[in-house]
């Protein structure tokens, strides 16, 4: 059988995902032919390892009029017997045996606002999540089969677009294996601080993390954000100069050895956010045996079970609280230790790939 892969974000945040079942497919796979789907500008990066897998670029924006057109043109002319498509953005236009994988849904739920001009605003704060609503729910009802990455988003996708449980299947994903590679970050050295690797968009929630930090009253600790400046993290680091709140450091980007390094040396890991499909960053703090405090939003009690403490992200006080009690009480902390990469080493991504491909069997078969 002939099987194309959207991988069009294999370099996005998300990507991860994608070049893990990828590299795993490979691995447990040598009857069906592949065809892996790549933006121009990242055809040369990602390589086949198995010869039954070649590559093709399909370089056609998401969400745009040349994906809805000129994309599915592609997948006619290619004619494979299944289309992975690896996210809600494809063509509707494409009629073909297709799985989707959902990896959440929090941009149903959630609106990433910045303020530009009256006419940007209303196309991506109104027109944007409007297409993006009615385009989730027609992908959902056209696909053969579908992957969802956690049973909580299998769940909302069942009971919020009345999709067929049988065509919905749970394949988990993976953390990264500890790095031996370190570098440290000169000004962190030889400080206490408690940590969160990420995104800064408003669902994930960091304003409250800030605003607890500074409920807490943690002597002697730093709260430590790391990731890629944008417009986002500039409002945070504005909000913080405005209220005077102290140590927060603002780590930017941080290459993977340094955030081996941050990980390493964190006191603990906390995870605010409001919503996510499957919370990785919190995982692979739990790899390093250090310490996670997590919302308990969406998946994330699912993901990290026993191996984690709790609070609820909305209430500020309990936040702050949980903070400074987790730090304070050392037989909760050695447990929480023990307990991270225990949690951590339940997930692969060899398991991810060898359920990714009895879902496609499944398509294949279907009518």
């Amino acid at each position: 059988m002939k099987i194309a892969i959207d991988a069009r974000i294999i370099n996005t945040s998300t990507g991860r995902y994608i070049d893990r079942l990828l590299e795993y497919l490979q691995q447990i796979d040598t009857d069906n032919e592949y065809v892996v789907l790549l933006r121009a500008d990242d055809f040369d990066r990602w390589q086949p390892t198995n010869p039954n897998f070649t590559k093709a670029v399909a370089d056609y924006p998401p969400y745009t009029f040349r994906e809805q057109i000129q994309f599915a043109w592609l997948l006619y002319r290619l004619q494979p017997d299944l289309v992975h498509f690896t996210g809600p953005q494809q063509p509707l236009l494409y009629f073909g045996k297709k799985t989707t994988s959902i990896l959440d849904l929090t941009l149903v739920n959630f609106v990433n606002k910045r303020q530009e001009g009256p006419l940007k605003n209303f196309y991506k704060h109104t027109i944007k999540p409007l297409v993006f609503k009615v385009l989730v729910r027609r992908v959902i009802r056209s696909s053969d089969q579908l992957i969802t990455i956690t049973n909580f988003v299998r769940q909302q996708v069942v009971s919020s677009y009345k999709a067929d449980p049988q065509k919905v299947t749970t394949t988990y994903l993976a953390g990264e294996p500890p790095s031996t590679k370190i570098t440290p970050i000169p000004k962190l050295k030889g400080k206490k601080f408690i940590l969160y690797v990420g995104n800064a968009f408003p669902y994930k929630n960091l304003g409250a993390l800030i605003d607890a930090f500074a409920v807490a009253k943690l002597k002697d600790y730093q709260l430590v954000l790391a990731g890629k400046p944008d417009f986002f993290y500039g409002e945070l680091a504005e909000y913080v100069q405005q209220r005077d709140i102290s140590s927060v450091y603002f780590a930017g980007f941080v290459s993977d050895e340094e955030l081996a390094w941050l990980y390493q040396n964190a006191e603990l890991y906390v995870f605010p956010s409001l919503s996510e499909g499957f919370g990785l960053p919190g995982l692979e703090a739990m790899s390093y045996g250090l310490p996670v405090a997590s919302s308990t939003a969406t998946c994330l009690p699912e993901v990290y079970g026993d191996a984690a403490v709790y609070f609820d992200p909305e209430d500020i006080n309990e936040m702050a609280k949980v903070i400074k009690t987790t730090l304070a009480d050392k037989k909760l902390l050695a447990k929480l230790k023990t307990a991270g990469p225990k949690r951590a080493g339940q997930f692969n991504w060899k398991r991810t790939a060898e359920q990714t491909l009895k879902v496609y069997q499944q398509a294949l078969k279907s009518e």
